[in-house]
């Protein structure tokens, strides 16, 4: 437990060193905020968001599900993105109270519309799409107690996606424990043809534990990449990892006074995903949940090496622009890629060569200026138990 808690203070500490020095100190010591935050997005211009996808798809008429802390709904680049949602989280508020920012950046990164900051704020992947918040927040006395309450409200949030209008659901939490409710919860969505993207953690150079949901049958989990394309070093690997997404060096909204923070990690990288995901199936709307994956695979940057698993990048680089301009054949509609004989969920870990042939590839955050930063720091000393502890696992 206390390497866990130094392991938090000192990603926060890294983090408020990058934030102060974002530019110099101005005249009167303070540290001058950015000019504009969309123009530190590398990703959506690697990714070629503004010339290459968006002229084809900005994820209209898709739902993304996000499991997380809750939505603040009236950030500037999120007021009319975000559906009536649920909290499960038996705290005060509903799902469009945030008191965390994990879920309010995470919905920036999938349907930010960047009408904040002056319009020069935070935009998503998928500005077209809408996100219907599930919030979750466990609380637990103790390690066994928090687990229980964590695996109990997130299966309940995973239902109640399923049984939701979304198609896509969007995970950027995880635990060690494998548990069983947690566990048919995501066999009940896969059943009811939801696309589960999952954070595969940010463990990897702590001991790579397997993280869960991301780790379950049929659950696509995402690994953390930089702007470089080079996996990140926190980023969990092995067999369940089946995609890699940006994640490092990002920038998204967040309940700070600026309204934007730092941040890196997996659970930045499954939004980043799950974005891809609704700009493709917003394209070919009559597409199922297994071809929509079999095409993202597809359409990965997987190095020349095509449907070969790589236990950090999983089988590439997520390239929706390549699926969106030659997605190639989806494959059956009712057949798994990512289960073992193409069934919707089977026994056991996920096979690490699970993907069928395809014929077409949370990381803590810190307010932007030295009063948010500083609360930042403040924030990640308080709140140094397991749940800052599971979150920052996956971002």
């Amino acid at each position: 437990m206390a390497r866990s808690v130094i392991r938090v203070i000192s990603r926060a500490m890294a983090a408020l060193v990058a934030v102060l020095a974002l530019a110099p100190a101005g005249a009167n010591g303070a540290a001058p905020v950015l000019a504009s935050i969309r123009a530190q997005e590398w990703w959506l211009r690697s990714m070629r968001a503004p010339d290459v996808m968006w002229p084809i798809s900005t994820g209209k008429g898709m739902t993304v599900a996000e499991i997380d802390s809750g939505v603040q709904v009236d950030h500037p680049d999120l007021v009319g993105q975000v559906l009536v949602g649920r909290n499960f989280s038996r705290l005060p508020g509903g799902a469009d109270t945030d008191t965390d920012g994990h879920g309010t950046g995470m919905a920036s990164f999938m349907v930010g519309t960047g009408k904040g900051w002056d319009g020069n704020g935070m935009y998503g992947l998928a500005p077209g799409a809408r996100v219907l918040p599930l919030r979750i927040m466990p609380q637990g006395e103790n390690e066994a107690a928090f687990s229980a309450d964590f695996a109990r409200q997130m299966s309940e949030a995973i239902r109640a996606a399923a049984d939701s209008k979304a198609q896509i659901i969007s995970i950027s939490m995880s635990q060690v424990e494998e548990e069983p409710n947690v566990r048919s919860a995501v066999d009940y969505a896969l059943s009811k043809g939801k696309l589960i993207a999952a954070a595969a953690g940010n463990d990897g150079a702590s001991g790579n534990p397997v993280e869960y949901p991301a780790a379950f049958p049929g659950v696509v989990a995402v690994g953390e990449s930089d702007k470089n394309g080079n996996v990140a070093a926190e980023s969990e690997y092995g067999p369940q990892v089946v995609l890699a997404a940006p994640g490092a060096g990002m920038y998204r909204a967040c309940v700070g006074p600026t309204g934007y923070c730092t941040s890196h990690g997996t659970s930045d990288s499954t939004a980043i995903v799950a974005a891809s995901a609704a700009l493709v199936w917003a394209v070919h709307p009559g597409w199922t949940a297994d071809q929509v994956v079999r095409v993202l695979v597809g359409s990965a940057n997987a190095g020349g090496r095509a449907g070969v698993h790589d236990p950090y990048y999983g089988y590439g680089l997520v390239r929706p622009r390549v699926a969106l301009v030659a997605p190639g054949d989806p494959g059956p509609a009712g057949v798994n890629p990512l289960v073992a004989g193409g069934g919707r969920a089977g026994p056991g870990p996920r096979p690490g060569g699970g993907v069928v042939a395809v014929r077409g590839s949370a990381g803590g955050g810190a307010g932007l200026g030295w009063g948010v930063a500083g609360g930042a720091l403040a924030g990640a000393a308080v709140a140094a138990g397991v749940w800052v502890r599971r979150r920052r696992r996956s971002g």
